[in-house]
C-alpha cells in the first residue's frame, strides 16, 4: 500500500504542476519545450524504475522496464492517428494540448479498470492466457501485412450518438467543450475530439495491456508502467509531430514485438521466457525498426 500511495501523490502532484504551473493557458507546444518535457518524463520513468528495484527486487525492475518499452513503443505508432484526427477536425495547434491532456486523464481510467479486470480474469479462468496470445499473434500478423492506417471519425458510434444527445457548435471556443447559447447547452467540435481520442484509445489499450500481462501480472508494474508511457504521449506527440511520415518502420518492429509477447505467453506453460531475455528482444527490434526508418527513408512522391 506504501507503494501505491505514493505513486498515486506522485501522479498527482506531477500532473497539478503540469498543468497549474507550465500549462495554464493554451498555447503551441514548440519543438524544443516538448523535447524537454521528453527527457523529464522518461527520466522519471527511469527514476522510478531504480525505486522498484529497491524495493521490490531485481526481477520486478527488469519486467517494469520491459513493460515500459513495450508501452512507449506502441504509443509512438497510436501518435499517428492522434495528428490524423487532429487534421480531420482542423484543431488549432494552442488547443490540441489541452485535449491531449484530458484525454490522457480519461485513458489513466480506463488503463486501471482493463488492467484489473485482465489481471482477475486470468487469475480466475488461467485458459484467458491462451485467448490474450492468440489475440496478439493474430495482431502482430495482421499489422505486418496491414498497409497505412485509415481513420474515419465521422463514422465513430461515440461521435454520432452525441451529436444526437447535443447539439454541436461549428466553431472552436478555444479550450471549452461545452459553452451556453441562448440558454441552451451546446458542444464544441473540441468535444467531439476529446470523444474520439478516448474511444481510439481504448482500441489502444485492446492491443497493449496483454501484451504487458505477457510480461508480468504484478498489477502494480503493469499500471505503473502504463502510466508513465502515457504522461509522456502529450510531449512525445509535439517533439514527433512534424516526424511521423520518417518511421516508415516502426510499424514492422511493433508487429514482431506483438508477436512474439503473443507467442511468450501462449508458450508460459511449457517454457517460460526469461523477463531479461524478452527486454533485449523488444528493444534490439525497436531500435532496429527506427534505424532502418532513418537509414532507408520513402522515396518522394
Amino acid at each position: 500500500m506504501f507503494l501505491w500511495g505514493g505513486f498515486v501523490v506522485f501522479v498527482l502532484a506531477m500532473i497539478a504542476i503540469d498543468l497549474g504551473l507550465f500549462h495554464r493557458k493554451s498555447h503551441t507546444v514548440k519543438t524544443k519545450e516538448a523535447l524537454i518535457w521528453c527527457a523529464v518524463w522518461v527520466s522519471l520513468a527511469l527514476l522510478f524504475n531504480v525505486g522498484v528495484y529497491h524495493y521490490k527486487g531485481g526481477q520486478a525492475g527488469v519486467e517494469f522496464l520491459t513493460g515500459y518499452l513495450i508501452e512507449l513503443s506502441l504509443s509512438l505508432d497510436n501518435l499517428f492517428v492522434f495528428l490524423l484526427i487532429f487534421s480531420f477536425f482542423r484543431v488549432p495547434k494552442h488547443l490540441q494540448h489541452s485535449v491531449l491532456y484530458w484525454g490522457i486523464l480519461g485513458a489513466l481510467v480506463m488503463r486501471a479498470i482493463m488492467i484489473m479486470t485482465g489481471i482477475a480474469l486470468i487469475s480466475k479462468f488461467h485458459w484467458i492466457i491462451y485467448v490474450f496470445g492468440a489475440f496478439l499473434v493474430f495482431t502482430g500478423v495482421k499489422m505486418f501485412f496491414a498497409g497505412d492506417q485509415e481513420i474515419h471519425p465521422e463514422k465513430n458510434i461515440v461521435i454520432r450518438l452525441a451529436k444526437r444527445l447535443f447539439p454541436v457548435t461549428h466553431e472552436f471556443h478555444e479550450g471549452r467543450f461545452f459553452i451556453r447559447h441562448k440558454a441552451r447547452l451546446m458542444a464544441t467540435p473540441l468535444f467531439l475530439v476529446l470523444l474520439v481520442i478516448e474511444t481510439t484509445d481504448l482500441v489502444f489499450a485492446v492491443d497493449s495491456i496483454p501484451a504487458i500481462l505477457a510480461i508480468t501480472r504484478d498489477s502494480f508494474i503493469v499500471y505503473t508502467s502504463n502510466v508513465f508511457a502515457i504522461l509522456g504521449l502529450r510531449s512525445f506527440y509535439f517533439a514527433l509531430a512534424g516526424m511521423f511520415d520518417k518511421f516508415r518502420f516502426l510499424k514492422v518492429g511493433l508487429a514482431i514485438v506483438l508477436t512474439y509477447v503473443g507467442l511468450k505467453m501462449l508458450l508460459a506453460d511449457i517454457y517460460k521466457i526469461p523477463t531479461v531475455l524478452s527486454l533485449a528482444f523488444i528493444a534490439l527490434t525497436i531500435g532496429l525498426s527506427i534505424l532502418i526508418s532513418f537509414l532507408k527513408p520513402e522515396k518522394a512522391k
